[in-house]
């Protein structure tokens, strides 16, 4: 417990950790060009425009990142309630019909719920999940003579928002944010901080301070927005970095897992 709670604590300043080697490059790169006579060029109006804007395309970059961000942060929580409603009504029928073939949907709920933990962290196919979904279809057609209606049509409805998130999960996995404004945005800042290390200006402190300050904001939201334009890779790092929480998901799978 108190392990989680650090992690959790100094979780905001992972990226700042993976900056630091960076930054210790550039600052021997930076020490050796004065040694050696390598800045050569001078500061003008025309290095600054072009720091400005590169910082106009990551602002632009990161609000579009952002908004596509704050969706997924709702998935998790809306995939936790259908699994909610799907599972009320199945044990609400077990109770009542002590059915057979209500316990057996029962226990394969519980197993498509763990398959669905594993695959936020890529240890299940998408394919095999919306198969699994699909094979609710045997079950639904065999309640129907010893179930309601409404609660059947309640589930359905639920298994098919759950295949809509998930098939839309799989994509946001697999698609990156205009994959030509990241290029752009790369190739600047690769230039503006080779712009730095030329770049001569007394005294050498204040040129290497401006340089790896300036070096450090660029990477930085780089990587920040690259972290951000997947909040569902968990297969790395799982919910340590920027990913969205899962949570409401984890929370369910622990409680009926209990029963």
């Amino acid at each position: 417990m108190k392990l989680n709670s650090f992690f959790s604590k100094y979780q905001k300043w992972q990226l700042v950790i993976r900056m630091i080697p960076i930054l210790i490059v550039i600052f021997i790169i930076k020490l050796l060009f004065r040694i050696f006579g390598l800045e050569f060029m001078s500061m003008n109006a025309l290095f600054t425009s072009l720091i400005a804007g590169t910082i106009f395309l990551i602002g632009f970059l990161i609000n579009g990142v952002i908004s596509d961000y704050k969706e997924s942060e709702k998935i998790p929580g809306d995939i936790a309630s259908s699994l909610e409603t799907m599972y009320d009504e199945i044990y609400i029928l077990n109770i009542n019909k002590n059915n057979e073939i209500a316990r057996e949907f029962l226990n394969y709920f519980k197993e498509f719920t763990n398959s669905l933990s594993l695959w936020f962290y890529k240890k299940e196919r998408t394919k095999n999940m919306i198969e699994k979904l699909h094979k609710m279809n045997d079950y639904f057609a065999d309640l129907e003579s010893i179930m309601q209606a409404g609660p059947l049509s309640r589930m359905k409805n639920e298994q098919g928002i759950l295949r809509k998130m998930i098939l839309r999960i799989d994509y946001i996995r697999d698609t990156s944010f205009i994959q030509s404004a990241y290029a752009i945005v790369e190739i600047l800042a690769l230039f503006q901080i080779g712009g730095l290390l030329i770049l001569k200006i007394e005294p050498f402190y204040e040129s290497m301070f401006f340089t790896l300050l300036v070096s450090f904001l660029l990477l930085y939201m780089i990587l920040l927005i690259k972290d951000l334009d997947n909040p569902f890779d968990y297969s790395v790092n799982g919910e340590n970095g920027t990913e969205v929480s899962l949570k409401p998901i984890h929370d369910f799978t622990k409680r009926i897992i209990q029963k």
